[in-house]
């Protein structure tokens, strides 16, 4: 029971990651109709600026700064100088456009952090671990890293729900001619919906700088299991973005956990590893088939 505690954690942890890395992506995709590789950049890009900021000054509110202000900066200039020449392009400019300006990005990086990656310390008041229960110890960065998550979820439902930016957001992703037509600068709504995007990157790099490894590239592993969470959730919702974060999270967790142990139990030993390690990594794209099977506009679709 402890365990699968544990495991439940772990993968409300990865779903938070998900969720801030999604929320922006399905935006972008939603919204400006853009297929954007450079978004796993801007998390790399965050969380580089976070270990550096930390490295200089030891203090983790100067990483948090350097993360968000980084990541957002370089995603406003990304989209002023390229995305916003995208948006009337078909999607195989946009995948080669983007794909390029990542492969340019981990260069940059190297050339301005070097090529041995930075270590971030877990900050000394998020150290150590939480009693939840007789037994189960659980590191407070994890929790705190969960509780980011819901916070962010919460003023992303306010801020497209309950303001007149959201209510723009909104419109735009019904009709966004019609909104340009009634006085409303679309382009700079475009903007500011980016730079959120690359805003939230950063604040997911910062948080996962002290837990996981600081490296060119770490964004283009993670794209792709972000791309999984918007076709699991719906394309354009945000709500989406959080069920499929949700669910994709708790797979992997769940399944790492459970699944080397029934395939012990049902195989003889020389196949149940290499069929287990198979499973585990296939487990989200057949989650993902499934849920396309029978709801191909994702769990919780953009409404229209």
């Amino acid at each position: 029971m402890l365990m699968f505690l544990e495991q439940v954690l772990n993968g409300l942890q990865y779903s938070a990651l998900l969720f801030l890395l999604s929320a922006g992506l399905t935006l972008v995709f939603g919204i400006m109709n853009v297929i954007n590789l450079t978004h796993g950049s801007f998390y790399m890009v965050g969380a580089f600026c976070a270990a550096s900021a930390a490295a200089a000054t030891g203090s983790f509110l100067a990483a948090l700064l350097a993360a968000l202000a980084g990541a957002a900066l370089y995603g406003l200039v990304v989209e002023l100088l390229v995305i916003r020449h995208l948006y009337r392009r078909d999607h195989l400019d946009q995948v080669l456009a983007t794909l390029g300006l990542t492969l340019f990005t981990n260069e940059m990086v190297t050339v301005l952090f070097g090529r041995s990656p930075p270590f971030m310390d877990i900050p000394p008041f998020l150290s150590g671990s939480v009693e939840l229960l007789p037994g189960l110890n659980y590191p407070l960065m994890r929790l705190a890293f969960i509780g980011a998550g819901v916070l962010v979820a919460l003023g992303l439902w306010l801020l497209i729900s309950r303001t007149r930016v959201g209510m723009l957001v909104r419109a735009g992703a019904d009709d966004g001619e019609m909104v340009d037509a009634l006085g409303v600068n679309i382009q700079r709504l475009f903007t500011l919906i980016f730079t959120l995007g690359a805003l939230l990157c950063g604040f997911a790099g910062v948080m996962a700088a002290p837990l996981l490894a600081v490296e060119i590239g770490m964004g283009e592993r993670i794209l792709i299991t972000t791309f999984v969470v918007i076709v699991v959730g719906g394309v354009g919702s945000v709500r989406g973005a959080l069920v499929g974060s949700l669910m994709i999270g708790m797979t992997d967790a769940l399944g790492r956990a459970y699944i080397p142990f029934w395939m012990s139990r049902l195989l003889p030993p020389e196949l149940s590893d290499s069929a287990s390690s198979s499973l585990v990594s296939a487990s989200i794209y057949i989650l993902m088939a499934i849920v396309l099977l029978f709801r191909p506009r994702g769990l919780v679709p953009a409404q229209r």
